[in-house]
């Protein structure tokens, strides 16, 4: 049942035809080099959701003339649902059978009353054995809908597909029956068809679609078709192998896809079919990489088919052309030799010797790339060969296009690419491909609709802007032609008004003339002269390595190396192209003048026959070696069968022998007794899925499983055919190339030789491939051996268990329900960390686009239960990146919103600390409180930052919360937004809002005033006005955290009141005024008349005169929009104000009730004027009772409520849930308002002097961060305000080098410094009391000590915060692993001092030391650096922890690294690089490493892929992380190495005792030439990092620098500016300390130094 190929016209004609006119066909699909298929893909709209949605689609054409299974099946269902009165679109997964059963090899009803209606009469053939056609086929397309062709067919089907309701029904039965309830036959058939509780070779037919086989949604009837509809995946295994096979260069990756497919094989054989072309073609694989194995599909080649038929075939060749008979495509290639099937060694043969022509050729080179006929992304390619300037003529040079050189190289000159090769970042000189979708619509544009053009070239079409001449056409691009311009004329004629013709050379009498001349130019002898160097630069040699950068083809490279791509570049050739030999021929004979070139460099030639035999021999030497080379071109998966029978049994590979027919999809075809073990429920299936300790390597299981397979016997041929083929996959998919070609099978069946690069494969690999691959077919493993062998870890059979169900045709919300379900009963904790991880990217999708309530919870439950069973590493690299994202949603959103919660939010911190939740969810959080946010979220998000403030500290919180809040100043900050700045201050205390909030509020307000009295244009003018609201309003309310005494002092005795100074600017907008008036009212009305009357009425005095004497001034084209503000934060009560005037009738009238009107009258000589104006404009006068008149006016004045209303007015979401269920809130804060948190003062500082000594802990009762600067003093006001309407995301650090304050921390030098990730706590190691090393803990706000460890015997050098929560690490030559809560020993570790291999204690000091010698890797010493066993003598000098894997790598005294797990408290393998000076070990310094917190594709992580030491000699080595091979080793300083850091995956920077700071690119050949840093006049003895920045230390100076402004200079100069780091004492005098040792607090905005007399420094 082949599908008759037409050319892509007449295809697309006939879809419209059957169909309708509105389908947007986007290209036809060939499997050969011409543009002929049965096949096309579709963009199809349905509705989903009740909303329009479109997708793509595969429409298969297979030809019904033949009388086959199929055909006749669906003629007859056709037949018989016309007949009834049942519609001509039906499902054949219908309830119209109840049930059953199978008689012999007849397929019955056993009720057929019930619908009345009996099945298909054509129910049995030779192509099964063990079922009907329709029970079998059925059970291969359970989903499938039989019925006539139609456009609103498509549609249904579309629809029912985007809908993703198909087998709901089915997801629906497994979320009851992980829920323990009755849940009916669907799912245990289901859980049966993935092996639960274990596989089963003997399937009955079902009416349930394996996971893994591809939907087949339609099979829809024409005239002379039967169609197929199957969804298109955006991959196959293909492209993936070709062109980025590092999107499956996991192992389990690669493991995982195996058993997907295995296991839908094991369905096909234990229905009694085979597949028959299994091969990467025909695994398509979806946006995750699950795989569907299609069925029913063309032979890709012609020598995959069986050898008999092969054979016959090959002697002749199918011809290739449309099978309708007037269509003018027959005449295009009429000529041509080429079958539909590819032999690339055949045919290159034929090239050679000049049987083919040069354009057939180039169109299987195309072919094997993966280019594709239609497809614009990726159309076939071919070269220009003139310039159309002249008529092509062999004898004359001009004309001709150079193919040494590629069209992008001569259109760009090569001035232009050495330019751009020397100046990019990534080198490089081509940033596109050689044939662009844009290029080729433009040459194709008189044949495309426009809504191509459109969308590919230009929004708005505009057809003079097309060239209209082919010369122009050609010296427009700097793209490749395309093979139309070789063959059809009808690309010259254009179908659209406006558009002409394009315009053929002169030389040309007509577009079929100029097709003709310019074919016969492209298979001339110049040409093909030439031909081969074009090939190397488009498909061969040149397009890498330094062949590529000598071409000047050099290719950017893609960004994501491991992310899954459908196109792309495929190197087919690694050596050059030979030359054609039958244009060696010619030149030989000097046919032309062209031919001279040969004849010159062979003049030593003569023209005798055994010359000319052994030049041709020569030739076809070479010829046969590159095609040797190349042989993986012909990749061969298919066995050939001894004989061309089939026993009971089918093969889906071949179309002939498939049928698709009518049944009962959703029937239960289940016996009870064989599909329901007795233990089949939920309890069983999470055992099933539970981790197994692995305590075998694997290897020996996979050995004695081989031993256990003479004992198995295959069913029968043609499914050894398939396990042959999975074989070939598997060996592909680890060597990255075809394990069989044509000849290396050939020669494998004839004497069992197997291709050389097998032994390649892993061990345990090689074992399953050589089973799978035997000549003895009957001795093959079957599908459910091979899923039982130990290849398949459990993760894999666990992970498939919980994944199979997801990948259903369901919908989201009931495949993140049944995920949810899943988890919550506790399947991923069974599963294991690694399981887990692999699970959670399929998973997190679902959750990042959960929308409605009901999926919220789903989703924030799988989330939750994955941060439980995850690693630190990977709720990093997956779980933070999947919140960002939501987080990210600018609407409403109820998972946002949950996320945003105070348990989430610890259980983050938690999970991975503090700092990565600062650096990655901490902004995004923020981010919800201003431009625009929603409500809730925003509610939701002051909450958290309100309860979290105090906990993450001072500092943090200043710079991480309240600096950023206050930059957003009127940008659109919410009300919530000041409520956090609010009730942070008064949780904080009132210290801490005069010495950290008042200042930088003050300075907020007096930069913008000064910015109002500029000339600014009124973005600025507006912006700053709103800002202006938005910094009093937070002001005001802070004023309820203080006393009456701090009022009066910090805003009412200033000389310059903020308040009035914002009133007295004449030119302020008005409702900036009217929150002014009213904030400053309200401040009153808490201090009281008196107070009033002392401290404002004389700063109010020259307001009043200036009002009293002014003219009305109106601001009215700037209230509005500022009104608005003022209303929605309900601000001034019902009253606003419209004019300055106006500040009167608010100011006068509401003092005057507060103070009195004589008081008032008294302190304002122009009262009189006041109130006449009050009378005259407002009817307003003062009443004695004591309140203001009401005489009629509406103007009056009836209440001034204070700013603290306002916030605490009715709308105030964040205080309601503050107050609720968000947080829980101490009791002294009381529930009611922010007033009740007055009661909470700060500790005072104790006075009495402290004497501190070494070995206790220092507790000085300071009130917590007492030393912690005010950030006015960071205010930055002219660079704030140039950041008009801008959120920065990261605001600058501005490093001062200015110590704040210091401490006496050890009685020696602090030689080490280590941070907490919470920058709370401290570690320091300096020298103790009898020169023994310490390490102390300190808490950072108070600057006390709260413990210690004393445990050390030597000065501690290292220290080091382990990921396992209350670890450290320090190191004085030993490694001691202790409990930071407690101090307390946990576990030592030291290399051995006698027999190497068996390490001892250490001295009798130390009281503990872990045996470790079965734990050591005791490997004979290796080219690749390692050591058989530890050495003598020596110590650990450094330490590095590498987080993915929880492992201290140590540095040793003889330039070794040790390598010790720390969570199993095991010391590992000991790596050794060759030694730079043999006569001496230079001890290791520094270690760090690089490459880490990537991710691959799909989000895992990787381990860092570096590791660099520094040695005391001054050298830097480079390890392979994997492998422990030194890449590099080089001189790098001229002295002591002191530290190494890799802030970037690409960068190493160095410090040393030689004075210099160097940066080196890793990307580049190292000793490459770095960037150098010189300035300290002394050995630089540390540095630290924060992003660009770094701060180096050295004697008793601080240097700073930016690498990012390194880059950019150009004179090659590179300095250090240090500076002196002053310490000024109480009587005034300043000293100097030289430092020893730098750590930064990157959140808190300050570092901390150590020094050598024992001093820790706090700087900013």
């Amino acid at each position: 049942m082949k599908g008759e190929s037409e050319c892509f016209e007449c295809l697309q004609l006939r879809i419209n035809s059957d169909f309708s006119d509105q389908l947007v066909f986007n290209y036809a699909i060939s499997n050969s080099p011409f543009p002929f298929g049965s096949s096309a893909i579709l963009h199809i709209t349905g509705r989903s959701g009740g909303e329009a949605s479109s997708g793509q689609f595969i429409l298969q054409y297979m030809s019904s003339h033949d009388k086959n299974c199929f055909t006749s099946y669906v003629n007859e269902y056709i037949l018989d649902s016309s007949e009834s009165t049942r519609s001509d679109y039906l499902d054949i997964g219908g309830d119209q059978y109840n049930d059953v059963v199978n008689v012999g090899n007849r397929f019955t009803l056993s009720d057929e009353s019930k619908t009345g209606k009996t099945p298909p009469r054509n129910t049995t053939c030779n192509h099964s054995g063990r079922f009907s056609c329709l029970r079998t086929i059925t059970s291969l397309a359970p989903i499938a809908r039989v019925g006539k062709s139609s456009y609103s067919a498509l549609q249904e089907v579309a629809t029912d597909f985007l809908s993703r309701s198909t087998e709901d029904h089915v997801l629906e039965s497994l979320d009851r029956f992980i829920e323990g309830k009755a849940s009916g036959r669907d799912s245990m058939n289901f859980l049966s068809l993935i092996g639960f509780p274990s596989f089963e070779e003997d399937y009955f037919p079902g009416s349930l679609r394996h996971p893994n086989i591809a939907p087949v949604l339609a099979i829809l009837k024409t005239s002379d078709h039967a169609n197929t509809v199957l969804p298109k995946t955006p991959y196959n295994l293909e492209s993936i192998l070709h062109f980025n096979p590092n999107a499956l260069k996991s192992d389990w990756n690669r493991i995982f896809l195996i058993y997907q497919l295995l296991s839908a094989l094991l369905y096909l054989h234990g229905l009694g079919v085979s597949h028959g072309n299994i091969c990467p073609s025909n695994i398509m694989l979806t946006d995750s990489l699950w795989s569907w194995l299609r069925l029913w599909n063309e032979p890709v080649s012609e020598f995959n088919l069986p050898l008999q038929q092969s054979e016959s075939d090959n002697s002749k060749p199918a011809k290739i052309g449309c099978y309708n008979c007037g269509c003018h495509s027959n005449d295009l290639y009429a000529d041509l030799k080429l079958s539909q099937l590819i032999d690339w060694h055949s045919s290159f043969h034929q090239w050679w010797r000049g049987e083919l022509s040069n354009f057939e050729y180039l169109l299987i080179l195309n072919r094997l790339a993966g280019r594709r006929w239609g497809d614009h992304t990726f159309h076939p390619v071919m070269p220009w060969v003139v310039d159309f300037s002249l008529k092509p003529d062999d004898n004359c040079d001009a004309g001709w296009r150079d193919l040494s050189k590629s069209k992008w190289r001569l259109a760009k000159g090569d001035e232009q690419l050495d330019f751009t090769y020397s100046t990019s970042e990534i080198p490089h000189h081509v940033s596109d491909e050689c044939l662009s979708e844009l290029a080729v619509c433009s040459y194709k544009a008189r044949r495309l609709p426009l809504s191509v053009l459109r969308m590919a070239v230009r929004s708005v079409y505009e057809p003079n802007e097309y060239p209209s001449t082919m010369q122009r056409l050609y010296q427009w691009t700097p793209d490749e032609c395309i093979p139309e311009f070789y063959c059809d004329a009808q690309i010259f004629r254009s179908i659209h008004d406006g558009m002409t013709d394009l315009a053929i050379p002169s030389w040309a009498e007509s577009p079929e003339d100029f097709i003709k001349l310019h074919r016969d130019a492209l298979e001339s002898n110049r040409v093909s002269f030439q031909l081969h160097h074009w090939i190397d630069i488009i498909f061969g040699y040149k397009m890498s390595g330094q062949a590529a950068v000598v071409a000047k083809n050099v290719m950017l490279p893609l960004s994501e190396s491991t992310m899954p791509r459908s196109t792309g570049r495929r190197q087919l050739f690694m050596r050059p192209h030979p030359i054609r030999h039958a244009t060696a021929r010619i030149t030989r004979n000097g046919s032309n003048k062209y031919a001279k070139v040969l004849i010159q460099t062979n003049e030593m030639q003569r023209e005798t026959s055994l010359l000319s035999e052994t030049a041709y021999l020569q030739e076809l030497e070479q010829a046969s070696a590159f095609s040797e080379h190349a042989r993986h071109l012909n990749a061969c998966y298919h066995y050939p069968l001894s004989q061309m029978k089939r026993k009971n049994i089918s093969s889906l590979g071949d179309p002939t022998a498939v049928t698709l027919s009518n049944n009962t999809s959703k029937v239960s075809l289940i016996d009870q007794n064989y599909w329901m073990p007795h233990k089949m429920n939920h309890i069983s299936f999470l055992q099933h899925m539970k981790e197994e300790a692995e305590d075998s390597s694997g290897y020996p299981d996979l050995l004695l499983w081989r031993q256990k397979l003479s004992s198995s016997r295959i069913a029968s041929e043609d499914i050894a055919g398939d396990i042959f083929s999975v074989g070939c996959l598997l060996a592909e998919l680890h060597l990255c190339r075809p394990l069989f070609d044509s000849i290396s099978l050939a020669v494998y069946l004839e004497d069992g030789t197997l291709p050389g690069f097998l032994q390649e494969l892993p061990p345990h690999v090689r074992i399953l491939v050589e089973a799978c691959i035997q000549k003895d077919w009957m001795r093959r493993p079957s599908a459910k051996i091979l899923l039982e062998s130990p290849y398949f870890p459990k993760t894999i059979k666990s992970s498939y268990l919980f994944l199979a169900p997801l990948q259903l045709v369901a919908k989201d919300e009931s495949r993140l329900r049944f995920a949810a379900n899943l988890a919550k009963q506790g399947a991923l904790r069974h599963m294991g960390s690694f399981a887990t991880e692999k699970c959670a990217t399929y998973c997190l999708p679902l959750i990042v686009n959960a929308v409605s309530d009901t999926e919220a919870e789903c989703a924030y439950i799988l989330l939750e239960e994955l941060m439980k069973c995850l690693t630190a590493q990977a709720v990093k690299t997956l779980i933070l990146p999947t919140i960002q994202k939501i987080l990210q949603n600018t609407g409403y959103l109820h998972l946002k919103v949950s996320l945003l919660q105070d348990s989430f939010v610890r259980e983050i911190w938690n999970r991975v600390g503090k700092q990565a939740y600062l650096e990655t969810i901490h902004p995004l959080v923020l981010s919800n409180l201003y431009i625009s946010p929603d409500k809730s979220s925003a509610a939701s998000a002051s909450v958290l930052l309100i309860g979290s403030s105090e906990e993450i500290g001072v500092p943090i919180t200043i710079h991480q919360t309240i600096l950023p809040l206050v930059h957003c100043f009127g940008k659109g900050l919410c009300v919530d937004g000041i409520d956090v700045l609010v009730r942070i201050g008064g949780i904080f205390g009132e210290s801490f809002i005069v010495k950290q909030m008042l200042p930088l509020l003050k300075n907020v307000i007096r930069s913008f005033i000064d910015v109002s009295c500029m000339n600014k244009p009124d973005p600025v003018q507006s912006w700053s006005a709103l800002a202006l609201i938005d910094c009093m309003m937070t002001l005001d309310g802070l004023v309820a955290f203080l006393t009456e005494e701090i009022i009066v002092k910090e805003l009412l005795e200033d000389i310059s009141c903020i308040h009035v100074g914002v009133l007295m600017q004449k030119h302020m907008e008005i409702a900036v005024l009217q929150v002014a008036a009213t904030t400053l009212f309200g401040i009153c009305q808490r201090m009281g008349a008196d107070l009033t009357a002392l401290h404002i009425l004389p700063k109010l005095k020259e307001l009043f005169d200036e009002l009293a004497f002014s003219q009305e001034i109106s601001k009215g084209s700037t209230a509005v929009g500022r009104n608005l503000k003022v209303t929605k934060l309900k601000i001034g009560g019902d009253f606003q104000i419209e004019t300055r005037m106006d500040l009167v009738l608010l100011l006068y009238t509401s003092f005057s009730s507060l103070l009195g009107i004589e008081k008032l009258r008294q302190c304002c000589t122009t009262w009189l004027l006041l109130e006449q104006f009050l009378l005259r404009r407002h009817n307003w006068k003062w009443e004695y009772a004591g309140e203001s008149s009401r005489n009629g006016s509406e103007n009056n004045i009836t209440r001034r409520p204070a700013i603290s209303q306002g916030l605490t007015s009715e709308y105030n979401p964040a205080k309601l849930l503050l107050n609720g269920v968000g947080w829980s809130i101490p009791q002294s804060q009381g529930s009611r308002g922010a007033k009740n948190l007055i009661q909470r003062r700060p500790l005072k500082v104790h006075q009495s002097p402290v004497v501190m000594q070494e070995g206790m802990s220092y507790q000085v009762n300071h009130e917590p961060w007492f030393w912690f600067p005010s950030p006015a003093t960071i205010w930055d006001g002219p660079a704030f305000l140039g950041r008009v309407g801008v959120q920065k995301d990261d605001l600058p650090w501005k490093i001062r080098a200015s110590v704040i304050y210091s401490v006496r921390a050890h009685h020696g030098a602090v030689r080490s410094l280590a941070v907490d990730q919470d920058e709370c706590t401290i570690y320091t190691a300096g020298i103790g009391q009898g020169y023994k090393g310490t390490v102390l803990k300190w808490e950072l706000s108070r600057s006390n000590c709260l413990s210690g460890y004393y445990g050390h015997e030597e000065v501690v050098n290292d220290i080091c915060i382990l990921s396992s929560r209350g670890r450290v690490a320090s190191c004085d030559g030993t490694i001691h692993i202790w409990n930071s809560q407690t101090g307390k020993q946990m576990s030592v570790f030291a290399e051995s001092e006698t027999e190497s291999g068996h390490p001892t204690s250490h001295p009798a000091s130390v009281p503990k030391i872990n045996s470790d010698q079965a734990n050591v890797l005791n490997l004979n010493t290796l080219s690749n650096g390692m050591l058989s066993s530890a050495f003598d003598s020596s110590l650990y000098t450094c330490m590095h922890l590498l987080d993915s894997s929880e492992t201290l790598v140590v540095g040793t005294g003889n330039g070794s690294l040790r390598f010790i797990d720390v969570a199993r408290g095991q010391k590992l393998h000991i790596w050794r690089g060759e030694s730079n000076e043999p006569s001496f070990h230079s001890l290791i310094s520094a270690i760090c490493s690089s490459g880490s917190n990537k991710n691959q594709a799909g989000g895992i992580s990787t381990s860092p892929s570096l590791i660099a030491t520094g040695l005391s000699s001054g050298h830097c080595k480079l390890f392979d992380a994997k492998s422990g091979n030194v890449i590099s080793s080089w001189r790098a300083h001229d002295g002591y190495v002191t530290k190494l850091a890799s802030p970037e995956e690409h960068l190493l920077i160095s410090s040393s005792l030689d004075r210099t700071l160097r940066v080196w690119d890793l990307r580049m050949n190292l000793p490459s030439q770095p960037i150098i840093f010189r300035g300290h006049s002394d050995g630089i003895s540390s540095f630290s990092i924060w992003g660009q920045d770094v701060i180096s230390i050295s004697r008793n100076r601080i240097g700073l620098l930016s690498l990012s402004k390194s880059v950019n200079e150009t004179d090659g100069q590179h300095h250090i500016i240090p500076q002196k780091l002053y310490v000024s004492s109480d009587n005034g005098m300043r000293s100097l300390s030289a430092l020893s040792s730098i750590s930064i607090l990157p959140f808190s905005r300050l570092f901390l130094i150590g020094t050598e007399d024992g001093y820790l420094r706090i700087c900013s």
